[in-house]
Parts: C-alpha cells; sequence; structure tokens
C-alpha cells in the first residue's frame, strides 16, 4: 500500500541517516541506491524490520566533527523505503520515496555503525501535502534553461519524456539528477516551498550554462 503520512504524530522521531554527499532526496521524489557497504546493508536491514524509512543527508564540510562522524548540515528528507532486491554478491538494490524534510534536533548514538538522530520535522509540515507551486511554472524557459544546461554539460536527454512531465515531478525530477555542486543541493533541498524552488532551478541552470561555467566539466 503506499505510504501517506497525514500528521507529524504518524512519523519516526528517531530515524537512521544516511550521509551522502551530492544525493539529494525531495518529497515525492524517488532516489535509487546501490547498497554495499556492511554497515548501510545494517541500516537498511534495520529499515525493513521497523517503519521501512530511514533519513538522506549530506555531510557539511564547514561543520564540525562529531563522535559519529563527519558534521551533517542541519537539514535531511525522509525517505519510505520502496523497493528492494538483493544481488548474488550481496548488495541491495533500492529506492526512496521521499516523505518530508526534516532539521536534525540531536545526534544519537549509532547503531551497527550507522548514524541516527532525532528529527524535527515540525518546520516542513506543508511537506505532507507537497502543494503545487504557487505561480504558475514558466515551462518553456525552464526547458530552454535546461537545454542549454544539458548542452554545457554534455548530457544526453529524452526530451519526449520531459516534456511530458507534471510541473511538480519535472520540478523534483530535474533538482535530483542535474549534477549541481552539494552546496547548491543542499539550497534547493532547503527552499522555502516548490515555488522557491523551481525558481531557484531555473536559476541554478542559467548560472551552469554561462560561457566558462563549463570549463572543468570531465568529457564524456
Amino acid at each position: 500500500m503506499p505510504f501517506h503520512p497525514s500528521s507529524l504524530a504518524s512519523l519516526p522521531t528517531d530515524i537512521a541517516v544516511f550521509p551522502l554527499t551530492g544525493a539529494l532526496l525531495l518529497p515525492g521524489g524517488r532516489l535509487p541506491l546501490n547498497i554495499f557497504e556492511p554497515r548501510y546493508l545494517a541500516l537498511v536491514e534495520a529499515s525493513l524490520g521497523d517503519g521501512r524509512s530511514f533519513g538522506m543527508i549530506q555531510p557539511d564540510p564547514a561543520a564540525s566533527p562529531q563522535p559519529e562522524g563527519p558534521g551533517l548540515y542541519k537539514v535531511g528528507c525522509l525517505g519510505r523505503l520502496t523497493s528492494f532486491s538483493e544481488t548474488e554478491d550481496g548488495r541491495f538494490l533500492i529506492s526512496l520515496t521521499g516523505t518530508i524534510r526534516f532539521q536534525v534536533a540531536a545526534e544519537l548514538p549509532g547503531r551497527d555503525g550507522y548514524r541516527r538522530v532525532r528529527a524535527d520535522y515540525s518546520p516542513f509540515i506543508a511537506d505532507l501535502d507537497r502543494p503545487a507551486p504557487e505561480a504558475e511554472l514558466d515551462r518553456p524557459a525552464l526547458l530552454d534553461a535546461l537545454r542549454a544546461y544539458f548542452h554545457v554539460k554534455g548530457i544526453d536527454a529524452n526530451w519526449e519524456a520531459i516534456e511530458r512531465l507534471e510541473e511538480d515531478p519535472l520540478i523534483t525530477t530535474l533538482c535530483m539528477v542535474c549534477p549541481f555542486e552539494p552546496l547548491e543541493k543542499q539550497a534547493l533541498l532547503e527552499a522555502q516551498d516548490p515555488a522557491a524552488r523551481a525558481a531557484m532551478l531555473v536559476t541554478m541552470l542559467r548560472m551552469d550554462s554561462m560561457p566558462g561555467a563549463g570549463q572543468d566539466v570531465r568529457p564524456s
């Protein structure tokens, strides 16, 4: 059955987290992960038996190291484990579907090598409704910026599929899959609402498409 939490009370307070630089999970988004480290295999196994949820969060290079590992950004996203398979060599191939963002209220003692935090969802309760952007998206402007960005980055795209996506999944998917810098991804995660995130996405696409923006891009 699909999981649609209706209130903060239905969400787990103490959660496992997977710190991963450059990985962005947004509410409503779907993030595939290839799990092979023993501590994260243990995290997934524990999640399967306890609510099937854990948080994605980025390490913060500017934050002080913690007893459990590198400092973390203060905002992450809770994900629901919505697909799972195990490979012959013992890896887990999973997908997380974003539920709601959270603030790290406190870091808890680790368990089996993975990290845990106390999550505060209250600043992000609107994520449970995933409202549409307040202002209508300027879709032609977005697609023009995206075409220029993909050209600079040397990215091939299925434009038919992109143009079929509705606004909310289009913005969410582009924010998650475009190879922005970790700090840019964190800014997209922390955007106040979908309208602000959409505006920020267009700005980032345009900035990264400017002359000289692709000079240090790896050759395809």
